[in-house]
């Protein structure tokens, strides 16, 4: 799921009310073609409490988010696997020319450094379009189950007699919220009814899934001095 897989992505520092939740999750359920002009209003929250949640957090706790972004996991180890290997052999290349660079002629030296400069090129390209690729899959399967967490949440602090609900998701300064307490905190109340409602069984596995981040690789660059002696 740094993040951003880097983070998903998500990225949502803002307040949520439950008045502008209930109006976007109206316009989501019904379609656009749908909406008449004398549409019925939306729901407004009538409570006056305030409360938090982490909307991020909230979506990897789901029984469906955790179930999900495994498999996403799983899905990206050859791929990442893959991305090592390639990394591997780079470094392999950079301790030949560390160890061997000043044994060897200056054709051979610049012909080891050219062959390290070149594979790194191709791993750089290959590392950021796994990023991107895996930061959009993670987003596609965070939206989705967020569309389907809206309505939930909104009946959740409708029918608990809160207002306003501030999404913690995010550490302040990025975030409008600078301190609260667990006790107004409704993240795993709000996951306790969407996993009812959703009937998807929890994972086998322990814990919350996360954003995958990816795996720093290779990210030294080659230094090329008259001698070529010498790789960092």
């Amino acid at each position: 799921m740094t993040s951003k897989f880097t983070r998903v992505l998500l990225a949502m520092a803002f307040v949520i009310s439950v008045a502008a939740l209930a109006q976007t999750g109206n316009a989501a359920a019904a379609p656009a073609a749908a909406a008449p002009a004398s549409a019925a209003p939306a729901v407004t929250g009538t409570g006056t409490k305030v409360g938090t949640i982490s909307m991020e957090q909230a979506i990897f706790a789901t029984n469906e988010g955790r179930r999900d972004f495994e498999a996403l996991s799983k899905k990206l180890e050859p791929k990442q696997n893959e991305l090592k290997g390639q990394n591997d052999e780079i470094e392999g290349l950079k301790k030949q020319l560390n160890t061997q660079g000043d044994k060897l002629n200056e054709e051979a030296r610049a012909t080891l450094v050219k062959q390290i400069e070149t594979r790194q090129k191709s791993l750089d390209r290959a590392l950021q379009d796994a990023r991107e690729d895996a930061q959009n899959q993670q987003n596609e399967i965070a939206q989705r189950i967020l569309q389907k967490l809206g309505p939930v949440l909104i009946k959740y602090a409708s029918d608990n007699g809160f207002g306003v609900l501030m999404d913690t998701s995010q550490p302040w300064p990025q975030s409008p919220v600078v301190w609260w307490g667990e006790a107004v905190d409704v993240t795993k109340p709000v996951v306790d009814v969407y996993n009812a409602q959703s009937g998807v069984p929890a994972p086998a596995s322990t814990g919350t899934a996360k954003p995958i981040p990816p795996k720093p690789l290779g990210t030294t660059r080659i230094k090329k001095p008259a001698t070529y002696a010498k790789a960092i």
